[in-house]
């Protein structure tokens, strides 16, 4: 018999356990025992630690990563992963369907339909049939890189099956975690006396398992994951209909889940609707609704997108989950934005599969709607199968002598004033800056790139800077040392139980500390636009601290200013004017700026001006696509230097469009409206012309 070499048994190994994962995950066929698995693993582990130049990226032994990493690279999404408009009644369903038929002027409309999974949308990106890189769904344009983490989720094949797969694939699926697994976990948290600590539903937990720093603790969780849908191809072509795709994915590898189905017209939709409802609470996996889509890709193009969501799909939503349960108290939260919104603390319940203890309750008016008081018992509904929120009062169930609720004077973090401006339904402490409630999220907000742009600070290290006393404010940033540092991810550390172990891990703390210092002194100069950005004013953005700064030229100017001038702005209105003054007025926002400028934080100042100057003064320019000559930032800058107002929407004001590769539904909207478009070219000519 002829006896194999190491290179010959490894890949014999790693072909054996590639099937075996694709049986057990994609085709629910296990062809080997667990024991069997385990030991065809092991054995290939040896090989490969005696061999180490056998070891490929695509080995089953990669899926379990070593080293932890201290933050997640951001990742842009070549197309957009876009949000679904939700439907909640049959109507609703029905509407969808005839906005449909009337755009594409057809009445035989073919759903591919689909259980709408309740877990963490992501992005898995191969090339040449290898996984390279997986992302979350982020804010749509930008996600997070989890490779790592999503390396160990055996069900994600790192090779794809098969053959004529396109050059460049990504696909879009759900990362969750089986209903089972999660109880299992549970129990072994239980019965270890505290060391592993309880995950608290499963959707929670599958979202928090892929953002570990620690892909080993990921490793360790029962995550799993269905596709649903692809992104960017390149050198392929994929079937015509989304169901053939999603059948052609399953072919290369991927687990797709087997309630996909076909439906024809908004009756069979709804058929589907009630036969997954009936069939839910049965399921292996938590789903708080099923989702429609078009099935003809060639119609999905032609129908586009509004805004950031497809008019070619919908997803249809369960009805919320109710109990009844008692209001033991009313608190205020102050958010990261210094609102502040009252909560019930309840009596706890089972609502939805977890234990509510809190529930939102919105706003003030919201509590004086409901007339929501301490001592009531009240109906409470996790909002999409999340959010508690409570929505009715039983008022025959009412104790005597309870009081209305009152939204209080002060702040029960920083004592500053709470305030609600005319017109709005939000009140906001005014802390502002001095805010503890609001710290992290207000230094976060100010070392951002578009602010401040201390690159290395993230949002995990303020955390830390906070928890542990080295930063009460923005301007104790300016104070920090190298030795603070260092001293600071010592204690993270201990605290975490990473302790970082070699010598090497200390230089590279080290070299992190001195760059991060560099890059705090570097920001020292700035500009006053960036600065007003990064002083995080209620409503002000980037465009507005651009008006403000060009409006005033001087921080004086504008700190003394009335609501009545700053309305002169333009697009500031009363309201927005309202919050500007009173932030200024705030003494302890008085106080951090003051405490900024001694620090050394300084930007040139000019003379007033009052009317938008340059070649594009008065034109409101939107940028679609993407770019390849310069970042789209950049273009933002250098148009809004020319006086150009750079928006983010196309509407009959805009003055044209520039459309980079893969624009989308903007440029539709400005061919509708017969608005001027600049392609790249065009865009380069003209600022190189104005420099």
């Amino acid at each position: 018999m002829k006896i194999s070499t190491p290179k010959e048994r490894a890949a014999a190994l790693r072909a054996q356990l590639d099937e075996a994962n694709y049986r057990y995950h994609v085709l629910d066929e296990p062809n080997i025992p667990d024991a069997e698995y385990d030991a065809r693993m092991r054995e290939l582990e040896a090989i490969e630690a005696a061999h180490p130049d056998l070891r490929t990226p695509d080995s089953p032994t990669q899926r379990v990563g070593a080293a932890p990493s201290r933050e997640f690279a951001e990742v842009r999404h070549a197309l957009p992963m876009l949000s679904l408009a939700n439907a909640f009644s049959d109507a609703e369903v029905e509407d969808f369907a005839r906005r449909i038929r009337e755009r594409l002027g057809r009445t035989d409309l073919e759903f591919s339909v689909e259980p709408k999974f309740d877990g963490l949308a992501i992005s898995l990106r191969y090339e040449n049939g290898m996984f390279v890189q997986g992302a979350t769904r982020g804010d749509g344009e930008t996600g997070e890189d989890v490779s790592a983490n999503l390396r160990t989720i055996r069900s994600i094949p790192l090779r794809l099956r098969g053959k004529n797969w396109p050059r460049v694939l990504e696909v879009r699926g759900e990362v969750y975690m089986p209903r089972a697994g999660f109880e299992k976990y549970n129990e072994a948290a239980r019965a270890s006396g505290g060391k592993i600590k309880a995950l608290v539903n499963p959707r929670n937990a599958a979202a928090g398992s892929l953002r570990q720093l620690d892909p080993r603790i990921t490793a360790r969780r029962p995550l799993a994951f269905f596709a649903y849908a692809v992104g960017q191809v390149e050198g392929g072509d994929l079937p015509a209909t989304h169901s053939a795709t999603m059948r052609r994915l399953r072919d290369w590898g991927f687990p797709v889940s087997h309630l996909i189905d076909t439906a024809v017209g908004v009756e069979g939709c709804l058929a589907y609707f009630r036969r997954i409802g009936l069939r839910r609470d049965a399921l292996p996996f938590d789903i708080d609704g099923v989702v429609y889509k078009l099935d003809d890709l060639a119609a999905q193009r032609e129908l586009g997108f509004v805004g950031r969501t497809p008019r070619w799909a919908v997803a249809h939503k369960f009805p919320a989950q109710e109990q009844t349960t008692t209001v033991e108290d009313i608190i205020v939260n102050i958010g990261r934005t210094g609102a502040a919104t009252p909560a019930a603390k309840l009596k706890p319940v089972f609502v939805g599969g977890v234990t509510v203890t809190n529930a939102t309750l919105h706003n003030a008016d919201q509590v004086a709607r409901l007339d929501v008081r301490i001592g009531d018992t009240v109906i409470v509904r996790r909002a999409g199968d999340v959010i508690p929120e409570v929505v009715g009062v039983v008022l025959d169930k009412r104790p005597a002598h309870t009081q209305a609720w009152q939204m209080p004077a002060h702040c029960p973090v920083c004592g500053s004033a709470i305030v609600c401006e005319e017109g709005e339904v939000v009140a906001r402490c005014s802390g502002g800056l001095s805010c503890a409630a609001q710290r992290v999220q207000a230094i976060f907000h100010f070392a951002s790139r578009r602010a401040m742009d201390i690159d290395g600070l993230g949002e995990r290290y303020i955390e830390n800077l906070c928890a542990l006393d080295y930063v009460h404010s923005v301007a104790d940033l300016y104070k920090l040392s190298i030795s603070n540092l260092l001293e600071m991810k010592r204690l993270a550390d201990e605290r975490d139980g990473t302790t970082p172990e070699t010598v090497k891990a200390g230089k590279i703390a080290s070299r992190w500390a001195e760059n991060l210092i560099a890059a705090i002194g570097a920001s020292k100069r700035t500009t006053l636009d960036r600065f007003l950005y990064a002083l995080g004013i209620p409503d002000v953005g980037e465009a507005t601290a651009k008006a403000l700064s060009r409006y005033f030229g001087a921080l004086g100017a504008l700190m003394q200013a009335a609501p009545e001038e700053l309305m002169q702005v333009p697009d500031v209105g009363p309201i927005m004017a309202a919050h500007i003054a009173t932030f200024f007025a705030e003494p302890h926002n008085r106080k951090a700026i003051a405490q900024l400028r001694a620090a050394g934080v300084t930007w040139p100042e000019s003379e007033p001006q009052r009317e938008a100057q340059g070649p594009l003064a008065g034109k409101t320019v939107v940028l679609t696509g993407t770019l390849t000559s310069l970042a789209r930032d950049e273009a933002k800058e250098r148009l809004e230097a020319l006086g150009a107002k750079v928006s983010g929407s196309v509407s009959k004001k805009t003055g044209f469009v520039v459309a980079g590769s893969e624009a989308g539904s903007k440029l539709d909207k400005a061919q509708e409206l017969g608005i001027e478009i600049w392609d790249e070219a065009r865009l380069t000519e003209f600022l190189r012309a104005h420099e």
